[in-house]
């Protein structure tokens, strides 16, 4: 890629949650833009209100997203990590993105994470570490609790739509309708809330018993 010519464009984020009614973004926001005057950098301004996790209604956040992938700046600022990101994992799939398209990014308080010095690519790179082990941890602890549910005898996952409150009632219902022709395999299913598949093995069970359901 050749060199960018003219002032760097940087993409100034700031974000205050809903939950704090005294937060005001421009106490990010000035400490950023004092900091890209004295640099000479063009920037533009993206705010939000709303929690880390409501990415549903961080729309300024997903507009700033957009500029990224279009390589329309070439710096994404924020005043601290968690303005940006919910969670290290959100910010470590985050910046693989904006690095995929050359994008850099930096934390006004935080300079040692700033994706444009060797320094904080590799805090970057230890966090990746970090996460990747908590990930390895927290499969590890899923697995042992559903080999140790399976030891116990419990279900793993939901149970069956057969088994589930009610569903012996209906099923007792279609049955003649079903018998007599009124009601389609099809059209039973659907009121069932169940698989043609699954309908064609609760017939076969009924044969096998002689049409008898508890219920």
């Amino acid at each position: 890629m050749s060199p960018r010519v003219g002032p760097l464009r940087v993409a100034l984020y700031a974000r205050v949650s809903t939950r704090d009614k005294d937060q005001d973004p421009e106490l990010q926001l000035e400490a950023m833009r004092e900091y890209v005057r004295a640099r000479g950098w063009d920037a533009v301004e993206f705010v939000d209100t709303a929690a880390a996790g409501d990415l549903a209604h961080r729309t300024a956040w997903a507009r700033l997203l957009a500029d990224v992938a279009r390589r329309k700046v070439d710096l994404v600022m924020v005043w601290k990590l968690d303005r940006a990101f919910r969670s290290t994992l959100h910010a470590l799939a985050t910046l693989r993105d904006f690095e995929h398209v050359g994008v850099g990014f930096t934390a006004l308080t935080q300079p040692e994470l700033d994706t444009t010095s060797a320094a904080g690519r590799l805090v970057f790179t230890i966090l990746a570490a970090v996460a990747e082990m908590e990930r390895e941890l927290i499969a590890d602890r899923v697995r042992e609790g559903m080999r140790h549910a399976a030891r116990q005898g419990k279900r793993i996952g939901r149970p069956p739509v057969t088994d589930r409150p009610g569903f012996a009632a209906r099923w007792n219902r279609a049955r003649p309708d079903l018998a007599t022709g009124r009601l389609s395999r099809r059209q039973a299913a659907r009121r069932l809330g169940i698989g043609t598949a699954t309908l064609a093995r609760l017939l076969a069970a009924d044969t096998n018993t002689g049409g008898t359901t508890d219920g």
